[in-house]
């Protein structure tokens, strides 16, 4: 688990309470995070953001050295979000079509709470940085390939578990998947209407459905030619 999550220990525990500097970094991040779907990754400001934890310039340059090691941070935050919001609880669902849909229900619902102000983290930053080479970008560009990564393996296990069509375009098929996921990221963000919501889980059914195993005539096996002499 990241640290930045680890629930505050108690004496049970064994382990000492956080310190007064972990819990500021922790809500520098937080609030970090939240400011970059709204106004952009390289929009932070070291004033605004101290102003908006509550701290000094001073003090928050003593957690981070440069505005690159605070973007960067800020993405390790989000990508510890992401995968404790979206794709942790999405994997107990069996492998296959199942846990694909899983994944896409939790997306939307993490979309549904809000839990960024400017909808998903790494979808927001992802068009900030797409052309601007840099640490932070590679590390935003490694993030969404495991997403996507996490999307083509449910389809290739569904097709190894006979529920989709073994000939199916699965590179093509998680690109439509996942366009739809964007969309609706982007026209709730805009309209916090949820019915942009199940139109993405509707599109999701129809490319699924398509990519079902038809079923049909049980072909005859052929009889062996010992089978015919008997």
């Amino acid at each position: 688990m990241n640290k930045n999550f680890s629930p505050k220990s108690d004496s049970a525990s064994g382990e000492p309470p956080a310190s007064k500097g972990d819990v500021s970094r922790e809500k520098i991040l937080l609030t970090a995070a939240k400011l970059a779907t709204a106004k952009g990754l390289d929009g932070l400001s070291i004033g605004e953001l101290a102003a908006e934890v509550g701290m000094s310039k001073s003090g928050l340059y003593a957690h981070f050295k440069s505005k690159e090691e605070l973007q960067l941070a800020t993405i390790e935050t989000a990508a510890a979000i992401f995968t404790r919001e979206v794709v942790r609880p999405a994997l107990p669902a069996p492998a296959g079509t199942r846990r694909l849909r899983a994944l896409a229900d939790s997306f939307l619902a993490y979309l549904k709470r809000s839990v960024f102000p400017g909808g998903c983290f790494f979808a927001a930053v992802g068009m900030e940085l797409d052309t601007r080479p840099g640490l932070p970008r590679d590390r935003v560009v490694e993030v969404q390939q495991k997403w996507l990564s996490l999307l083509q393996q449910s389809l290739l296990d569904a097709q190894s578990h006979d529920e989709i069509d073994p000939g199916a375009d699965v590179a093509q098929a998680v690109f439509e998947i996942h366009a739809m996921l964007l969309a609706a990221n982007f026209f709730y963000a805009m309209s916090n209407d949820p019915t942009r919501l199940t139109q993405a889980r509707q599109g999701i059914d129809n490319v699924l459905a398509r990519l079902a195993l038809r079923a049909g005539p049980k072909r005859k096996r052929p009889v062996s030619a010992k089978a015919k002499s008997r």
